[in-house]
């Protein structure tokens, strides 16, 4: 089986192609391309939900 390492041996020391054309998008604006395909989509609420009940559940 071949090192991992080795098999990018020839590319890993590379500049970063870079556009003269197109600008770099800033990070955020990636981010957001991304967003709408968040596989974990009502997880927030979830967990809201699930430190409410236990914090209800402490004070009692």
């Amino acid at each position: 089986m071949e090192d991992r390492q080795d098999s990018y041996e020839d590319i890993i020391n590379r500049e970063h192609p870079t556009s003269a054309v197109h600008p770099r998008m800033p990070l955020q604006d990636r981010a957001a391309q991304f967003s709408p395909f968040a596989a974990l989509t009502g997880f927030e609420d979830y967990i809201s939900d699930a430190e409410r009940q236990s914090l209800e559940t402490l004070s009692r």
